[in-house]
């Protein structure tokens, strides 16, 4: 049956969409680690009644971008320097098993994606536009992965450090740009080559950096 177009949405639709607009404003830093997420201020930013509304918390809540407390609200969830650091280590683990199920599945107009994007990552100064760029390059060479829970999970582990990223990346990109590019370069080199194993190891490498430098700054997670 076609619904009409002056007819609601079904709830679970409608919950969907508002979880998708409250991740993208949590991914592109408009609402911050901390910031509290009003019910009925979303629902009339919306023009959504309270229902979806709640659902779509609870999804975000799953997904780790939220945090719910009885009878209090719902506010950003904010990771402290230990959180980070053991997400970025699970990522170290299980982000190369992601790699090795998608790259010997990479075609020739994967890899010239890839490049394009690397140019593109080396053409800007943009912060923000980096992040976007940077998800894009290594989530097309996972996107053959036959792993949906693997991906969920890898997928949560960049959403909840996003903003981390995004504050580290503001103090450091300079002087982190050549390191990235080369260890991009590398990363396709190898899936060109056919390389998995390599592969592995030069995203293993990449992300450990990455980590071990947050380390360095526990001024990100205070802000």
């Amino acid at each position: 049956m076609i619904q009409a177009a002056d007819e609601p949405a079904p709830a679970g639709v409608a919950s969907r969409r508002i979880a998708d607009h409250v991740r993208a404003q949590i991914l592109a830093g408009e609402l911050e680690p901390g910031t509290r997420i009003r019910q009925d201020d979303l629902a009339r930013e919306l023009a959504a009644s309270r229902l979806p509304v709640r659902e779509a918390l609870r999804i975000l809540e799953t997904a780790g971008l939220v945090t719910l407390h009885a009878n209090r609200g719902a506010w950003v969830t904010r990771l402290d320097q230990r959180d980070c650091e053991q997400s970025y280590q699970i990522r170290e683990r299980i982000e190369p098993l992601l790699l090795r199920e998608s790259a010997p599945l990479l075609t020739a107009e994967d890899l010239a994606e890839l490049d394009r994007l690397q140019v593109a990552i080396e053409s800007t100064d943009d912060v923000e536009q980096f992040l976007v760029l940077d998800r894009q390059l290594h989530w097309t060479t996972y996107r053959h992965a036959e792993a949906r829970e693997l991906v969920a999970i890898i997928e949560r582990l960049w959403d909840t450090t996003q903003h981390y990223r995004r504050a580290f990346s503001r103090i450091a990109h300079e002087r982190r740009r050549w390191i990235i590019d080369a260890e991009h370069r590398l990363l396709i080199q190898a899936l060109r080559d056919g390389d998995v194993e390599e592969a592995e190891r030069v995203l293993e490498m990449h992300i450990r950096r990455t980590r071990v430098e947050l380390q360095a700054h526990p001024e990100v997670f205070s802000s």
